[in-house]
């Protein structure tokens, strides 16, 4: 964690973390939030058009989602009577992440790229693997409901690793490049 620390009206920072610049932050959390937003847009989107009578626009948001979806529409929520672009536990993956990424400014800087300890993504992930386990085993049928709450609780947690990393490879491209860039003539 970063340490801003005030000696004689001059800031110090601390060798613990270093903090990135404001706009390297937000500029990544900008780009990571509108990707997350549009991925869910594109999983509510693929049966709005389908049923709306736009299979060809329909139809590659399916096929996209499919390499990382398995899809099956017993397990899928339904819109306007089409099944979504994802699972229930997927569409709870995407939606967790995209709303914990659009709130993540509130909750903590975005100059900060110290990841929260590895116990809590373990700990997110938890839910998912006994309700998966549970109904895999057939020892309890998992829902709709349950897929999504595990898929959302485990999506908003990874925000928290994912996007302190990204701003920390964005500033150091950055440094490269104003490095790479001041040395040249």
């Amino acid at each position: 964690m970063s340490d801003v620390i005030t000696a004689n009206g001059r800031h110090l920072i601390s060798e613990r973390q270093p903090l990135v610049s404001a706009f390297c932050g937000t500029l990544i959390w900008a780009i990571t939030a509108t990707i997350a937003l549009a991925l869910v847009a594109m999983i509510l989107g693929a049966p709005i058009a389908q049923a709306n009578g736009h299979p060809a626009f329909a139809t590659p948001i399916y096929k996209a989602f499919s390499f990382v979806c398995h899809q099956i529409p017993e397990r899928s929520f339904h819109l306007a009577g089409y099944k979504f672009a994802v699972c229930s536990r997927c569409t709870g993956l995407y939606s967790g992440f995209a709303l914990a990424a659009l709130i993540y400014p509130i909750v903590r800087s975005l100059r900060q790229t110290e990841t929260p300890s590895i116990l809590w993504l373990f700990l997110a992930t938890v839910p998912l693997v006994i309700d998966f386990s549970l109904g895999y085993f057939s020892i309890w049928q998992n829902n709709h409901a349950s897929r999504f709450a595990t898929g959302a609780l485990l999506g908003s947690v990874a925000v928290f690793y994912i996007l302190p990393g990204l701003i920390e490879l964005g500033s150091k491209i950055r440094l490269k490049k104003k490095a790479t860039l001041d040395a040249s003539p």
